[in-house]
């Protein structure tokens, strides 16, 4: 994985977590885009938008480029939507290097 960048799909990254052999892929969700279902993604970052109080689930590619993402009212809950897509992730979140 490449470093973490400071924004993510032009959101602010609040926390991240590379996805690797501390995490197992539950096949809970199915990310669909353009039609195509997405296998799993090479890391996970939450993140807000200037402005919002609403966080950003988004899943990304080794290069920490979005492909693609939920929406959570809360920190807690897009963290809950991450350890029930990949299981491991509530131990392994990180915030981006300043």
């Amino acid at each position: 994985m490449q470093p973490v960048p400071s924004t993510v799909g032009g959101a602010k990254v609040i926390c991240c977590t590379a996805i690797d052999l501390r995490h197992r892929h539950t096949g809970n969700t199915k990310q669909i885009v353009d039609g195509v279902v997405l296998g799993p993604t090479s890391g996970l970052a939450i993140c807000q938008y200037e402005g919002e109080d609403a966080f950003y689930l988004f899943g990304c590619d080794e290069n920490w480029n979005s492909l693609s993402d939920t929406w959570h009212e809360t920190l807690e809950d897009a963290k809950e939507q991450a350890e029930f897509e990949y299981e491991g992730t509530l131990k392994t979140w990180i915030l981006p290097e300043v």
